[in-house]
């Protein structure tokens, strides 16, 4: 599809959630159809249902069987699910879990077989979509399985912001025993070479944070900035990576240093994704770093609390949609760029 419109797949992500919500109030822009061919991988009867809740009467989506059918001058809709669906706003349930993950199987399917260029997937309830077919702590662990890809990193987007964490969807009590060295080095491997072929970035400068309180203080609180994050610091510096701290996450926040980097590599979830989201909720974008497809995603979750109510915004899933049409074109003008200097050589 490299000769046409970029077709971007957008899972369904949790029915009783705002997923539907943000995806409509995104495709309503005009602007989307002049970027990609959005396909939504759902259902009708759910589309409508949202639709009506919304009292949203002039849009449609283009009803196929499969990717293939897309027309590349309309918002498609494919129909994942029976005609008994059911939808019960602002209640998790087993039956929207599954319907979840009805969507995403099949959106990931026509990935792989490049029916569609890229992917984004909408919020999803980790705990209800749980079955023997998805026994993962979210979309970043179940897509590293799907694509068998050694090391992958959730990178959180947005304007002059970008956070990563070394540890994402594990217990806070297990965070110190998992980090070590060679973890931080391969994560750091994955957010230099993400930064330069994924955002076009040739000399990335990148801020580790500490694992304790003030980075330890000198080693008065913890030794795991002397033991392992320096030492890791210092490794991948020796292979040109411009690795630096680590710093003391409340200070690197609070001071604005992290306008001084292109991105951060915090150390567990919370102490990255907390910062992240007070400075750019209503933007930002989660980015699953180190897949060899391109998938994002909303930074928001279910918000179960306003399905239904009109008060979800579209701007985190209306820029997932353009951070993951702006990767593939970067890694697309990559590879032309290699090919033409192996072609000139």
């Amino acid at each position: 599809m490299e000769d046409s419109k970029i077709v971007a797949g957008i899972t369904q992500g949790d029915i009783n959630g705002v997923g539907y919500e943000v995806i409509i109030k995104a495709l309503l822009d005009p602007r989307m159809l002049e970027v990609c061919t959005p396909i939504v991988y759902g259902s009708p009867k759910v589309f409508a249902y949202h639709r009506k809740a919304l009292n949203i009467p002039n849009f449609s989506l283009n009803s196929i069987n499969s990717a293939r059918e897309a027309n590349m001058k309309r918002a498609n809709l494919v129909n994942c699910l029976d005609d008994n669906v059911r939808v019960e706003l602002g209640k998790p349930s087993p039956y929207a879990g599954e319907a979840a993950f009805i969507s995403l199987e099949m959106a990931v399917n026509d990935l792989s077989e490049r029916q569609i260029d890229v992917l984004i997937t909408s919020p999803i309830n980790k705990s209800t979509i749980q079955s023997k077919d998805f026994s993962f702590a979210g979309h970043t662990e179940y897509l590293q399985d799907k694509f068998e890809s050694p090391d992958v990193l959730m990178l959180m987007v947005s304007d002059g912001l970008k956070v990563a964490v070394a540890t994402g969807h594990v217990p806070l009590a297990n965070v110190a025993e998992l980090l070590t060295k060679d973890l931080i080095v391969r994560k750091l491997r994955v957010l230099s070479q993400s930064l330069i072929n994924d955002f076009g970035i040739r000399r990335p400068r990148i801020a580790v944070l500490g694992l304790n309180p003030h980075a330890s203080d000198q080693g008065l609180i913890g030794n795991e900035e002397e033991t392992i994050i320096t030492p890791a610091l210092e490794a991948v510096r020796q292979e040109g990576i411009m690795a630096l701290g680590p710093y003391a996450a409340d200070g690197y926040f609070g001071s604005g240093v992290y306008q001084n980097f292109d991105a951060v590599l915090a150390m567990y979830h919370d102490q990255g994704l907390a910062p992240f989201k007070a400075l750019s909720f209503d933007t930002g974008v989660n980015y699953t770093a180190g897949l060899p497809v391109v998938r994002t995603s909303p930074a928001h979750g279910t918000g179960y609390e306003i399905a239904g109510r009109d008060k979800a915004s579209a701007n985190s899933m209306r820029q997932a949609i353009y951070l993951a049409v702006d990767i593939y074109n970067n890694r697309k003008a990559n590879r032309d760029l290699r090919k033409n200097a192996m072609q000139a050589q």
